[in-house]
């Protein structure tokens, strides 16, 4: 074992923290990585405020992470120290079930490993995130990067984009396919940046008139500015994309589908939303589904397609003692719109 510095939550109420916590030593297939750019996922405050069941304290969250190979594995052949590299989601899988072996381990039948707070096979320690100074992972589950990445951009990718990538995919979005995406936060920007790039035409929903040109911006060819929960007609997506993580109606933008569209949900409230009425699924034959991130595979290919098309997120950049302001303004949609953490302000503090 060896020890790295972090910013922690000890209780759901606290705030977070310096702390000192274990790394394990870096293993035959194994690549430890020195943090630079830690993206600031809603997940990360559902987690580290209690929101979510089943939180073990103290905790070190973030999985939208980037940085440099400090050392590798004598096994490993394809990465070397000095190169650039990333950490998702997930650190972990089974590797064996059907799941797994279709390139899917975000569903693994065994149970996948999640970056912070899951439990490493290899030493029974709790899971620890990005927000920290380093990492050790398997290098199946570290992405390369190239050298003249935008890594504070890209840091966001890890979740938000591989999530909406993988939606767009799974959906068989196409030139010309009508896309709704519902919110224009951290997810949803960058999923309106992948519609638009895939061909799509882009409605964004929002209740912030002021995201107007934003989202216009970003390549939405419609914004919706919500009134009361209403969509005020717009009609005749193929494909709706929900991404905000707090209960709200649904029922609207279900009802914005066309005939056979699907209604796709990748915000994870704390507490459910409403449930829609069973006409709204009758009338058009519409599916109301959820997803989650890519798997590895799946993520390569986001990320190669984000490069080859200049994707990057829109951030905000911070330093770790501005942690718990950001997540106070990201509950409060006070965010253009992902704050991403230098941790370089980290290792100025050791």
């Amino acid at each position: 074992m060896s020890l790295a510095h972090a910013y922690s939550a000890s209780s759901p109420d606290s705030p977070l923290a310096p702390s000192v916590i274990e790394r394990r030593e870096v293993g035959p297939r194994d690549v430890e990585i020195e943090i630079l750019y830690c993206g600031v996922c809603h997940s990360d405050l559902h987690v580290g405020r209690g929101e979510w069941p089943g939180v073990r304290y103290p905790i070190v969250v973030g999985h939208e992470i980037v940085g440099r190979i400090a050392r590798i594995g004598r096994q490993v052949d394809d990465l070397a120290p000095g190169g650039l590299a990333a950490v998702g989601c997930l650190v972990d899988s089974c590797r064996s079930c059907s799941a797994c072996l279709q390139g899917e381990e975000p569903y693994c039948e065994r149970g996948k490993t999640l970056t912070y707070g899951g439990i490493e096979k290899e030493t029974g320690l709790p899971t620890a995130g990005g927000y920290s100074s380093r990492i050790v992972v398997d290098r199946h589950f570290a992405f390369p990067l190239a050298a003249d990445c935008d890594l504070a951009g890209t840091a966001p990718l890890l979740c938000g984009g591989s999530v909406s990538y993988s939606v767009l995919r799974h959906w068989n979005v196409r030139q010309g396919s009508r896309v709704g995406v519902v919110g224009l936060g951290g997810v949803g920007h960058i999923a309106v940046k992948l519609a638009r790039a895939m061909g799509a035409a882009v409605t964004v929903f929002t209740t912030s008139p002021g995201k107007r040109e934003a989202a216009r911006a970003l390549g939405a060819g419609e914004v919706v500015v919500l009134e009361d929960g209403r969509s005020n007609g717009a009609t005749a997506l193929d494909l709706v994309i929900d991404t905000v993580p707090v209960p709200h109606a649904i029922e609207p933008f279900l009802a914005a589908l066309r005939r056979n569209g699907t209604m796709v949900l990748i915000g994870a409230p704390a507490e459910p939303h409403p449930s829609p009425g069973a006409a709204t699924f009758i009338d058009g034959r519409r599916s109301l589904a959820g997803s989650s991130v890519g798997g590895i595979a799946e993520t390569r290919e986001m990320l190669d397609f984000c490069s080859r098309h200049g994707i990057v997120a829109e951030i905000e950049l911070i330093g770790v003692d501005g942690i718990d302001d950001a997540w106070g303004r990201m509950k409060a949609r006070d965010v253009r719109f992902r704050f991403v953490i230098d941790l370089a302000t980290l290792r100025d503090r050791e």
